[in-house]
């Protein structure tokens, strides 16, 4: 009976914390700027500073790197796993001809997740979703 009991209790609170980010849409309500598990704000500047040089600023692409904001890029083709696996350990080509992608080693987990949260921002303002 009390095994049943807190399965029961546990069962509950997953649910209340699986629709708590449902409602919030993943928001953890620091100023709007947090969304998707980064900070956007703070992964535009890790942007601007890492991966802008060939992904071009907001992630336009340029001639050395392809763009993000693109929807070979979408969530539901590359997930959010997909931007950790390439910065951790670079990447070769597969959709574009611009060469391999290094890694970026200085990039810390946080560093990663605030980036990812910013493509995608960017992304959904560009109507890819």
């Amino acid at each position: 009976m009390r095994t049943k009991l807190l399965w029961g209790v546990g069962a509950v609170v997953i649910l209340a914390l699986v629709i708590s980010v449902v409602a919030t849409g993943g928001n953890s309500g620091s100023g709007g700027s947090a969304t998707f598990g980064g900070d956007t704000v703070a992964g535009k500047v890790v942007f601007e500073g890492t991966c802008a040089a060939c992904h071009g600023v907001e992630g336009v692409g340029t001639d050395v790197g392809p763009p993000l904001v693109h929807r070979y890029y979408r969530p539901g083709h590359h997930a959010d796993g997909a931007f950790t696996l390439a910065i951790r350990n670079g990447v070769q080509p597969h959709h574009w001809d611009f060469g391999a992608m290094p890694p970026q080693p200085g990039l810390s987990d946080q560093d990663i997740a605030d980036v990812t949260a910013y493509v995608r921002q960017i992304q959904e303002a560009a109507g890819i979703r």
